[in-house]
């Protein structure tokens, strides 16, 4: 059975999309650290643990991340992006992208954001769009 993340990126499962290619998507998480906090999976395989993906897989989802990371400090106001991969949640590997001010923002205990729907819709797009400005 597909993962939730799995459905997400076939679109059968709705999001706020911010970047996406042939084997990477990238979306908000709907249950935010910060504003644009962003999750990055790869699409075409489920694989629980980051470290068992092949090489390949691999190497093009951590260059995918950087270039939504970049893309995602431009397009939301941050001292850094954080990356943390920590995979308990959902069984499909997903590196978080979190826009911080300081270190207490990648505090994973902390309560989490509610956010209108106003707001991801907004983050979204701008991230999108300078994702999109800056294809390589």
């Amino acid at each position: 059975m597909a993962t939730i993340f799995t459905r997400i990126a076939k679109g059968e499962i709705p999001s706020y999309k911010v970047a996406e290619n042939e084997d990477f998507y990238a979306f908000l998480d709907i249950n935010p650290m910060t504003v644009g906090h962003t999750l990055v999976i790869p699409k075409h395989t489920e694989t629980d643990y980051i470290f068992d993906l092949d090489a390949e897989t691999y190497a093009g989802l951590t260059g995918f991340a950087a270039r939504v990371a970049r893309a995602l400090k431009k397009a939301v106001p941050c001292k850094r992006v954080g990356v943390a991969v920590l995979g308990m949640e959902v069984p499909h590997t997903h590196i978080h992208l979190i826009p911080l001010q300081s270190e207490a923002d990648m505090d994973f205990r902390k309560e989490k954001l509610k956010l209108d729907e106003s707001v991801f819709k907004e983050t979204a797009r701008r991230i999108l769009e300078v994702f999109e400005s800056e294809k390589q």
